[in-house]
């Protein structure tokens, strides 16, 4: 069977909000590939093209893909299959008053350097396309979707922003051979993603990775009345399930991730709260998604062997 491809031409969108119009919709179980612009909509092609302030439209998420029988209380399934470059060159940029050491005099704000795509084709999956070129050193490409959520609960947020409805989460595990669940508020759910990266470390620490469309291949499922309603996305990356959460600060953030990684224990295997947040201590691991966004991502990562989805 074909699969239908949704393209940024199709519609693309740079707020998450109750109010979204799908530009497909899919039935609960399709299986689509989705094509991303890169989080700068090409504008930075070569090392002297620098980012002076942070646009006031950046991240385009192609979409939103509304999915048939997603209705508000249950939880929307991405499986990422594949995330494949689509172009032969990232971008990694320094712009003002942006990123974790953006006060640091010894470091040129804005600053840009073209990460060319090197030892394969452009197109192809990450163990086929080699790796990008930063000064002479060769990085492995491993792609990573920066933004990816659904329609909001109440308030419009940026795709600049993470919050619980997924967003900018720059989250290294967003990648192929993971589920990303996130909570349904609005009918349809409203999915929408972009911001790829073709490599980029936890924490995004200079504010981007390299910067780089991507074709996404992906399966969306419906999970009608789940046991455990999450309050923000989580992550089963085969290894381990993960929750995450954002915030205004890392310490809220690890706190909430933390609180819902309790939730799923208790349920899993009949804990008390408190006898999961002895678990959770025993077990557990947190870690940081990004530190450079309006908010902070952090994750709580269990081993799959104490803890499975869905629900």
């Amino acid at each position: 069977m074909t699969r239908e491809t949704i393209t940024h031409r199709d519609g693309h969108v740079y707020e998450f909000g109750p109010e979204m119009d799908p530009v497909y919709e899919a039935a609960d179980g399709e299986s689509l590939t989705v094509e991303t612009v890169d989080s700068l909509n090409g504008e930075i092609q070569a090392d002297d093209d620098l980012l002076d302030a942070i646009p006031e439209e950046v991240n385009a998420a192609t979409g939103p893909i509304a999915v048939a029988g997603a209705s508000p209380g249950d939880v929307l399934a991405v499986e990422i299959e594949d995330v494949r470059v689509a172009e032969d060159r990232g971008r990694v940029l320094t712009a003002p008053g942006f990123g974790l050491l953006q006060d640091d005099p010894d470091i040129d704000h804005p600053a840009t350097r073209i990460t060319e795509v090197d030892g394969g084709d452009a197109s192809g999956a990450a163990d086929e396309a080699g790796t990008i070129d930063f000064e002479g050193i060769d990085v492995p490409i491993e792609p990573v979707i920066g933004t990816i959520g659904v329609a909001t609960g109440g308030e419009t947020v940026s795709t600049l922003t993470p919050d619980d409805h997924g967003g900018n989460l720059d989250t290294t595990d967003v990648t192929g051979g993971t589920t990303v669940y996130f909570p349904v508020f609005q009918e349809g759910a409203m999915l929408a993603l972009g911001d790829a990266k073709a490599a980029m470390a936890d924490g995004e620490m200079c504010g981007t990775g390299a910067e780089i469309a991507v074709e996404v291949d992906a399966t969306l499922s419906v999970i009608e009345d789940p046991a455990v309603s999450p309050n923000r996305p989580l992550l089963d990356t085969g290894d381990a399930v993960k929750t995450l959460a954002s915030a205004e600060t890392m310490e809220e953030a690890v706190e909430l991730a933390n609180g819902d990684m309790l939730d799923l224990l208790a349920h899993h295997h009949g804990f008390s709260r408190t006898e999961a947040y002895l678990f959770s201590s025993l077990v557990g691991g947190l870690e940081i998604s990004q530190v450079v966004d309006p908010q902070v991502t952090a994750r709580n990562a269990v081993p799959s062997e104490y803890l499975s989805l869905p629900f």
